[in-house]
């Protein structure tokens, strides 16, 4: 298996690392996602018994839901080495061909964020992936050659959060599709329960409990969370995470009891202390609340929107009375706030 060349954006070094090693290394270990696992085991189980590489995989969802950990299963379950890299890595179609050309036999191509592909090497990646060839030019000008270039059978897994920018063309390559949905709260505490024994955590049910309504559906949330929890008890006890000690620690974390983050709750406090509940535009209020537009949207919006804190529509971002409640605040009548997602976007 060879190194990935890149870091999740929003995961340090470290971070990264601790999630390599909470990683599960194959289907049976692989908690939730029930239907998406028996399908990926159908496909793998197949490939193997044909002796061929598997089709090739596109899978879509929010962040941190474990996208990467099923492209590496799928490496692993088919016994094949892994070459990893993401869509911003690739700024040419040069870049690719080289990475194509360097592939061997069953080789698993994991291509992050691929809906951030470059245009260029984005068609140049529809040959490969139907034909299993490129074309590399060769020159410029009235002179350029194009020399076809044989590749090896890959397999490539892709992986994207915003799979409506992807290409039609580009999606109707990939042999099997599948969406990463949130988790349950049941679902998590068996993640929090299984990387609490990975990394030798002493953990009380309480403290699980806590952990799994608190992560927002999202095991690396979760895993992060508890990654703080057994910081905080070791600090300030003997190591043990308790209920309590977990209740402390989220805290001082600014993590409140419905998973909301110092973000999410800096954009509902905007929404309503400086726009009245909205609506708003997306660009007004990433500036209102200090981050880039592409902060707001993809990290904290998804599950403001999913919770029922926030809706969204053309005419602008706008906060629920549920929202209002959450801070403590009283709407003023006939607030914009208070109109459901049908009504603004009339």
């Amino acid at each position: 298996m060879t190194e990935p060349d890149f870091l999740d954006e929003n995961l340090s070094a470290e971070e990264f690392s601790a999630e390599q090693a909470l990683r599960p290394q194959d289907l049976s270990e692989f908690i939730g996602q029930h239907r998406v696992r028996e399908q990926v085991s159908l496909l793998l189980r197949a490939a193997r018994e044909r002796g061929a590489p598997a089709d090739h995989i596109l899978l879509s969802g929010p962040p941190g839901l474990g996208k990467t950990t099923l492209a590496m299963i799928v490496a692993q379950e088919m016994g094949a080495p892994i070459r990893v890299t993401s869509g911003p890595a690739i700024t040419h179609a040069g870049d690719l061909a080289s990475i194509l050309s360097s592939l061997v036999e069953g080789e698993i191509l994991f291509l992050d964020e691929i809906h951030r592909l470059a245009r260029p090497a984005e068609e140049m990646l529809y040959m490969a992936m139907e034909d299993f060839r490129v074309d590399v030019v060769v020159g410029k000008g009235p002179g350029a050659t194009a020399i076809p270039l044989s590749l090896p059978h890959f397999t490539l897994v892709g992986a994207t959060t915003r799979a409506g920018l992807l290409p039609a063309p580009l999606r109707d390559r990939f042999g099997f599709t599948a969406h990463l949905d949130y988790y349950e709260s049941d679902e998590i505490e068996l993640i929090v329960k299984r990387s609490a024994s990975l990394l030798g955590v002493s953990i009380d049910e309480p403290a699980v409990s806590e952990l799994g309504k608190r992560s927002r559906g999202t095991p690396r949330i979760a895993n992060r969370l508890l990654r703080r929890v057994r910081d905080y008890a070791q600090v300030h006890g003997d190591g043990t995470v308790s209920g309590a000690m977990t209740l402390s620690a989220l805290d001082i974390y600014e993590v409140d009891q419905k998973g909301l983050d110092r973000l999410d709750l800096a954009i509902l406090r905007a929404l309503i202390e400086q726009f009245a509940g909205g609506p708003v535009g997306l660009n007004t209020l990433a500036m209102a609340v200090g981050e880039e537009r592409e902060t707001v949207e993809s990290m904290a919006e998804p599950f403001l929107v999913r919770s029922g804190f926030m809706v969204r529509s053309p005419r602008g971002r706008a906060a629920t009375a549920l929202a209002w409640k959450h801070l403590g605040k009283s709407p003023p009548p006939q607030s914009p706030g208070l109109f459901d997602s049908e009504e603004l976007e009339k």
